[in-house]
């Protein structure tokens, strides 16, 4: 449906502080896609989103949609030419530089995602290696690559990941006891979930733990207080500082060790090992080795906790060789796994066995609302740790997507019991 109603007032791009280029190149000044190309995507996008339960408003007042969330398109030429010329990384970029906004964006992005596999007609589907942007080499997560990757995430600033996250600095999802949940609980429901995790590795007093994965350190402390001698291995310097002036805190550096350590390097053998939201950050071409690395370094009889965000198994081969938006700006390097080839790697490539595995995906979806909120709120704080408009676009577009990846269901959370049988291979 196409019509006419009252031009919006004022748009987001008008007040936006401009671009820099030096520092956000893409964004400033986009590549520029052949007519033809950019032709062909408006066509395949306004019949899309004609169909599709949102409320599509363009700057000549002009809109398209069957109802619904708000998408306000502030600059039509831009946004289509974006599209057209880096697809999904193009809209991404498009809304960093205020071409387009939304009311409510996560409204907006769940519809988008609900609907991902309707956005683009089958035949184009199948040229998909012809017009999707394809990784970059340079991201591979190779023992170097994987340092470079997860620095340009979690080395950019302590401060940053404190405005927005709770007193534990738990930067994955919770475990609440209902919805919709407050602020004031995000902390209690990040312990939840934590010790559900201890529960099912059996931590108790003696224990000999591994992790994967530090983070700022809260799993280490409450699995240490439990009585655990922890060797915790991380690739961030940054959450390993702060980690350790944590564990001294809670006064119990002599039971939690803390490594800047690849996975890989890992040495000696434990009684269980847990590992949060890191597998996401492996990449397909070493899933093997990464669940090797549990198996090995887990005694016979052991247990492997892992708590890994996935996505529908047929979605991440369509696109486990594509470069997306999130890559480019958030997590480079990164791919979720699906449930099928967390399941095939791990009876393929280990002793390892699925013992337990549950969903937890509307509870990501709350964790993100109230980290996403309690970053809008700080905005100007933020700013002053010297993250510019664009960066904090960037961010809230980050946490708005992921939010409604969950909250549509293309994105769920995983938490994972394996066992080790005894016998060789």
């Amino acid at each position: 449906m196409r019509t006419a109603e009252p031009r919006p007032a004022a748009s987001a791009r008008a007040t936006m502080t401009a671009v820099d280029p030096a520092r956000w190149p893409d964004v400033a000044r986009p590549p520029k896609a052949s007519f033809a190309r950019t032709a062909l995507t408006t066509a395949v996008l306004r019949r899309a989103l004609a169909r599709l339960p949102l409320r599509v408003r363009f700057a000549d007042g002009s809109w398209l949609g069957k109802g619904g969330p708000v998408l306000e398109i502030h600059d039509a030429e831009a946004f289509h030419g974006r599209i057209g010329g880096q697809g999904t990384i193009g809209f991404g970029e498009s809304y960093m530089a205020g071409e387009w906004d939304a009311p409510d964006l996560v409204a907006a992005l769940t519809v988008l995602a609900g609907n991902a596999d309707r956005l683009v007609p089958a035949p184009l589907k199948r040229l998909r290696a012809m017009w999707a942007p394809r990784r970059p080499s340079s991201q591979r997560n190779t023992p170097d690559g994987a340092r470079d990757n997860i620095s340009r995430h979690y080395d950019l600033s302590n401060d940053l990941f404190a405005l927005f996250l709770d007193d534990t600095l738990s930067y994955s999802s919770a475990l609440f006891r209902g919805f919709p949940a407050s602020w004031d609980l995000l902390a209690a429901a990040q312990h939840r979930k934590i010790d559900r995790l201890l529960d099912l590795a059996g931590i108790e007093e003696g224990t000999r733990v591994l992790e994967i994965g530090t983070g700022w350190g809260e799993l280490a402390i409450r699995a240490a207080a439990r009585g655990a001698r922890v060797t915790s291995i991380t690739l961030s310097g940054e959450q390993r500082d702060l980690a350790l002036r944590r564990i001294a805190a809670a006064g119990l550096t002599d039971r939690v060790s803390v490594e800047l350590r690849d996975y890989r390097e890992a040495r000696g053998t434990y009684d269980t090992v847990v590992s949060v939201e890191m597998v996401e950050a492996v990449g397909m071409e070493f899933w093997p080795e990464y669940f090797r690395a549990l198996d090995a370094r887990l005694a016979p009889g052991g247990r492997a906790v892992v708590q890994a965000i996935t996505m529908p198994h047929e979605r991440m081969l369509a696109t486990r060789d594509t470069f997306t938006w999130i890559q480019k700006y958030v997590f480079p390097g990164g791919l979720l796994p699906s449930v099928e080839a967390v399941a095939a790697t791990v009876v393929d490539h280990t002793r390892l066995r699925v013992a337990r595995r549950e969903a937890l995906g509307a509870h990501y979806a709350e964790t993100l609302r109230l980290w996403r909120e309690r970053f809008a709120g700080r905005a100007d704080e933020v700013g002053a740790l010297g993250f510019d408009e664009t960066f904090r676009r960037m961010w809230t577009f980050y946490l708005a997507y992921s939010e409604a990846g969950f909250r549509s269901g293309y994105l769920d959370v995983q938490q994972y019991l394996f066992t080790k049988e005894t016998r060789t291979r």
